[in-house]
């Protein structure tokens, strides 16, 4: 058997990625219309926009001229700007800073179910406000027919937001899904098999092996994210159809219609599951090795100055400045005590217990500082991103989730032993301290963490590489609908087979009463025959 020396296995991992780019040439100098959704999402989508902008395509990005992220003047893109008045921030704000009340407070099942009809409330309103910005696009018949003269090759979007696979089919393009999440939860559940068996809804907190009890409940969780898209989202979205599209449409069709879903995760994070052939997983794609910038002069100061002990790193995302007052109060206090130095994403009050040791920022580099060698724990709210990332580097992960996804992502590093989890309703300082000791000092999670990340970077090709290639593909070939599964074209009842399962019931429901009636025909032929032959 021929064997593969270290040098040679070496060459073939970076050598495959290059030889794939290379073969497929510098670049098709297409041209692709990007229809992103804010906030965090935008911070992953404009990777693969600067990778696709470096291949040589040319992007132009639809935009809000109230967006919170995406900037106007880019070199990486052409922006279209479209007016727009209303946004959600404020409204989510206030429910968020409600939510982590009602958490800590310990409230009533009756406030947690006002708090959940708030959060789809909510909800079914960006959904809304986005479908009116779509409107005011196609409403401008000059900016369509420019649009649709550009001869874009594809659409790449984001359907958490729906609304660029409208537009994408009002101008009759190929699309690209840069995905996790879509209009009523996670994208996987609408395009491949999803048996509520094994596979935990999100919002759950399951994993995928579940008791009798928590099938009953994944079920029931199930049938709120149905009404959340049939209810709560979909009326927004049937309206844009009926009036845009000829002949109308569904949006999850048009989501499952899409030649390509990027979907960002992987099965070293996510559980497996059944898949499809259009389903390129890029978990992770947004970092890659040698990928670090140099830490700012102060950060790295800061951080070489930690010796032996480290540094530990804090930030709740984008959407979370702060936690509520006595819970920050506390962590300091906890920081303060640390030999460890502390980067902490904290904007506000600086709380009165903050020690020396610990720094605050508004902004962080997170993957600088997640791949700094000095770093020795992540205290993270648990987002997509920074998940992926403290995998990619191999950073255990203390996580205080707070809402979303963020307690299911969590909890599959916590099931692989990478991460602990303390609810916002148990943090204090005893809780915060013990958490964090344990997650420092106990081998295990760091050992854990480290063989997930070995294990989701033995890969023959990067996942942004992966990415693009078959972004490229769809340029190419101009879509991808032979790797696409026509089942969402089927109605309910054929993709379950409840119609063949009531015809052949049927059939042999016709057999046996042609049997029985054949039956009782032949016994009271013999009964009349036996009658005849006495008399």
């Amino acid at each position: 058997m021929a064997t593969c020396g270290t040098h040679t296995c070496r060459f073939t991992v970076f050598a495959v990625p290059l030889l794939l780019l290379l073969f497929t040439g510098p670049g098709l100098g297409g041209r692709v219309l990007v229809y992103p959704v804010d906030g965090s999402h935008w911070i992953n989508m404009k990777v693969l926009v600067k990778a696709l902008h470096a291949r040589g395509h040319g992007v132009d990005v639809i935009r809000s001229s109230e967006s919170w992220y995406i900037e106007e003047e880019s070199p990486l893109y052409t922006s279209i700007t479209i007016p727009q008045d209303k946004l959600t921030e404020n409204f989510f704000l206030v429910y968020l800073k409600n939510y982590m009340q009602a958490q800590r407070e310990g409230a009533s099942a009756f406030t947690f179910l006002r708090l959940t009809s708030q959060f789809l409330s909510m909800i079914s309103e960006a959904h809304a406000v986005n479908c009116a910005m779509l409107a005011d696009i196609l409403d401008q018949e000059s900016l369509v027919r420019s649009l649709s003269e550009a001869r874009y090759d594809l659409v790449l979007t984001d359907p958490a937001i729906a609304t660029g696979v409208v537009l994408a089919k009002r101008l009759g393009l190929p699309v690209v899904l840069n995905v996790r999440w879509i209009t009523s939860g996670d994208g996987q559940y609408a395009i491949a098999p999803s048996p509520l068996s094994y596979v935990p809804v999100p919002g759950s907190g399951f994993t995928d092996k579940m008791s009798f009890t928590e099938r009953i409940r994944n079920v029931l969780f199930y049938g709120v994210v149905l009404f959340q898209e049939r209810v709560m989202v979909g009326p927004s979205y049937d309206a844009i159809c009926a009036k845009y599209i000829q002949g109308g449409c569904d949006v999850v069709s048009l989501i499952q219609e899409a030649d390509i879903w990027l979907f960002r995760s992987d099965f070293v994070f996510d559980f497996p599951r059944p898949t499809m052939p259009n389903v390129v997983y890029i978990g992770g794609f947004q970092c890659w090795p040698g990928g670090l910038d140099s830490l700012p002069p102060d950060l790295e100061d800061f951080v070489g100055g930690a010796g032996e002990h480290g540094v530990i790193i804090m930030t709740l995302g984008s959407l979370v400045d702060a936690l509520p007052d006595d819970v920050t109060e506390e962590i300091a206090g906890v920081f303060a005590k640390m030999p460890q130095k502390v980067i902490w994403r904290h904007v506000g009050q600086r709380p009165s217990t903050l020690g020396n040791n610990t720094l605050m920022v508004d902004w962080m580099p997170q993957k600088d500082l997640l791949g700094h060698p000095q770093t020795r724990v992540f205290v993270a709210h648990g987002g997509t991103n920074g998940v992926q990332e403290a995998i990619y580097y191999g950073v255990p992960v203390l996580g205080i989730p707070l809402f979303f996804d963020q307690y299911d992502n969590l909890l599959r590093l916590q099931e692989r032993g990478a991460g602990k989890i303390i609810p916002l309703a148990e943090v204090n300082g005893p809780s915060f301290e013990k958490g964090l000791q344990e997650v420092l000092h106990q081998d295990s999670y760091r050992h854990s963490m480290q063989r997930l990340s070995r294990l989701h970077r033995d890969q023959p090709i990067p996942p942004l590489d992966l990415a693009i290639f078959w972004t490229e593909y769809v340029m190419r070939h101009k879509g991808a609908a032979h790797l696409r599964t026509e089942a969402y074209r089927m109605p309910w009842y054929a993709y379950y087979s409840v119609d063949v399962l009531v015809t052949l019931l049927a059939v042999v429901c016709v057999f046996f009463l042609s049997a029985v009636m054949m039956f009782r025909c032949l016994c009271c032929r013999g009964r009349r025959v036996s009658k005849a032959k006495q008399h």
